[in-house]
């Protein structure tokens, strides 16, 4: 009897004894888990404006940067600069520096951008992870609010390269929405919602007319093939066009044409922007 008590004891002890290892080794790994993640939270938190930049080229392929990033990925600064690409010897910078912060939100995390040049108010949008993807929402303006989200000079466009860096633009881009949401599914792009860009007062050095017109360009649709559409407000250049994004994917089929009695004015610049068939130019992408 007193035997069986001796081996019971034991293995008494025995269990105390590996409850108490095992109890050891959670709390090790709970504290190397809760040292790691105040790790990646202070790495986080001191993260530089650089990581803004790189995301930003590797999103655009390298022809939308944020040069010279000063500060931090939540509050930081940069100029914007359009280029043609890698390898490209092309690049055009806006005045100024593009302002911002980034603010984790329920859900997410809300951008705000100011730019005294182009912004005429603090441009917001909304940043969330979703399954699969992540969904970037641009709210929609108050009612009877009308102003453009930006507005940037035509000649910005040359830092793309060819053809706009031959065109030399003039005029202004405005861009515009009544609220979108742009979500990333599995690798693939939808847009809910609408975007337009009106180019105003537009003209080119290949034309000796001081204004070739106005024209807006507007994305707007809801899943993944939103359709776009070119047509002429006013002017001697006439243009228009229909196409789809799909996804990373845009086609695009448009022409241009000069209005009664501007051919010769024109010749040029419809020579450059598109396919000669007669007397319009056809404009073809993707």
């Amino acid at each position: 009897m007193n035997r069986r008590r001796t081996a019971a004891a034991r293995a008494a002890a025995t269990d105390d004894a590996a409850r108490w290892q095992r109890r050891q080794r959670a709390g090790r790994r709970w504290a190397a888990a809760g040292a790691a993640a105040g790790l990646a939270l202070g790495a986080l938190a001191q993260a530089p404006a650089q990581w803004a930049a790189d995301a930003l080229a590797g999103a655009s392929d390298g022809r939308l940067l944020l040069a010279e990033a000063r500060g931090s990925l939540w509050d930081g600064s940069a100029r914007l600069v359009l280029t043609g690409g890698p390898g490209s010897r092309d690049a055009s910078a806006l005045p100024g520096r593009l302002h911002w912060t980034l603010r984790p939100a329920w859900g997410g995390a809300t951008l705000q951008a100011r730019q005294d040049c182009c912004l005429p108010a603090p441009l917001t949008l909304q940043l969330a992870p979703a399954w699969g993807g992540w969904t970037l929402r641009l709210p929609p303006a108050p009612a009877g609010h009308a102003a453009p989200l930006g507005r940037w000079p035509s000649a910005w466009l040359a830092g793309l390269g060819t053809p706009f860096n031959t065109l030399q633009l003039g005029g202004a881009l405005q861009l515009g929405s009544p609220g979108l949401a742009l979500r990333s599914v599995q690798g693939r792009l939808q847009l809910d919602g609408a975007l337009w860009l009106e180019l105003r007062g537009l003209s080119s050095r290949l034309s000796p007319l001081p204004v070739l017109g106005s024209y807006r360009l507007e994305l707007a649709g809801r899943g993944d093939a939103p359709t776009l559409a070119l047509r002429t407000l006013d002017g001697a250049l006439q243009l228009s066009g229909q196409g789809q994004w799909t996804g990373a994917r845009l086609r695009f089929r448009g022409e241009a044409r000069a209005a009664a009695g501007q051919d010769g004015a024109l010749a040029n610049l419809l020579n450059i922007i598109g396919r000669r068939q007669g007397a319009l130019s056809v404009i073809s992408i993707g």
